[in-house]
């Protein structure tokens, strides 16, 4: 679930600048997180039909879901060609 080393040739094959391809993983890995903030915000405004004297249900350590991290799925998503960016000039 974690990454593993990758080779700087897999990289290369994606962009030949390695601070450009640095910078499209990291706006990859932004978008994913933002992403995962909205459906998170959606899920608990459909389930938070709460009433003035209704407890909310704190989250606990058995409650915890593990996610893979947004670096990785960027990462991948950039190695397998699905990442497009484009200069600004």
């Amino acid at each position: 679930m974690g990454l593993k080393t990758i080779p700087f040739r897999d990289i290369e094959h994606q962009a030949v600048n390695m601070y450009e391809a640095v910078v499209a993983m990291s706006g990859q890995a932004k978008e994913e997180l933002n992403e995962r903030i909205v459906k998170k915000a959606i899920k608990n405004h459909q389930d938070s039909e709460i009433d003035v004297f209704d407890e909310i249900e704190e989250s606990t350590i058995e409650n915890y879901e593990e996610e893979e991290k947004v670096t990785t799925i960027a990462v991948e998503k950039f190695l397998i060609g699905e990442v497009k960016w484009s200069k600004p000039y």
